[in-house]
């Protein structure tokens, strides 16, 4: 058997380079790497909270205001029903489905600012990427204020790391780190896409010749309106 490497039709052997797993960049392939072990982390936490949930049992009878017992699971539309500017007006879920609808909103956007990089259009790309950012801001703006009111409470005690008057401490612990978790990579998403955006405007693609940047940034924030996703089915609908 020859010792010759295979070659291609350049006459390049197949392991001097050139050759993209996948059809896929340097780049591109490392950020599918990132975000795969990034998922693992999300499913962990999220399966040790369902685990945790389903060992306490679910209020399961006339629920008075927000007095819960610290050994039933809280119900999330007893928890999570204010809105800004409607105080005292019971809306179960309206505000994080509000919050839900900004974000994926924001990948829409970010789907087409890639798009535009593909036809090199840089106008529509810095349009794209400010809507995106703003998106990102405004999400984040709302989990500040729902963060708030949940600390805060309406029975006086509120919910920290240690102390939850809607149930188990737990509830709140994990409530606290998960979608604290999750706000982070938000953030750092949007500091990406600032970044992308800056690098747009003073033509740094355009002179490089290809807005590849623009949709390995977008590979992430994708990954992170899915994450959201999946956090919203398991702490605001189970």
């Amino acid at each position: 058997m020859s010792a010759t490497a295979t070659t291609i039709d350049t006459g390049k052997s197949v392991w001097d380079g050139g050759q993209p797993p996948l059809k896929a960049s340097y780049g591109k392939l490392m950020m599918w790497f990132f975000l795969l072990s990034d998922a693992f982390t999300f499913s962990a936490l999220l399966i040790t909270y369902g685990m945790i949930r389903f060992a306490h049992p679910a209020y399961s009878g006339t629920v008075e205001g927000f007095t819960f017992s610290q050994e039933y699971w809280p119900i999330p539309e007893k928890v999570f029903e204010a809105v800004p500017f409607l105080h005292g007006i019971s809306l179960p879920l309206v505000f994080v489905g509000i919050m839900t609808f900004i974000l994926i909103m924001s990948s829409v956007t970010m789907v087409l600012a890639v798009e535009a990089g593909h036809r090199m259009d840089k106008k529509s790309v810095e349009k794209w990427m400010l809507w995106t950012i703003i998106g990102g801001l405004t999400f984040l703006g709302c989990q500040a204020w729902e963060w708030s009111h949940f600390i805060t409470g309406t029975g006086g005690g509120g919910a920290s790391l240690s102390w939850n008057e809607y149930g188990p401490p737990d509830f709140a612990a994990l409530f606290f780190f998960i979608t604290g978790f999750h706000g982070t990579h938000v953030f750092s998403g949007v500091l990406l896409n600032f970044l992308i955006y800056y690098n747009t405007i003073t033509g740094v693609y355009e002179r490089r010749g290809h807005y590849e940047m623009v949709e390995k940034v977008g590979l992430y924030w994708h990954f992170v309106d899915l994450v959201w996703v999946f956090v919203f089915t398991f702490f605001y609908l189970v």
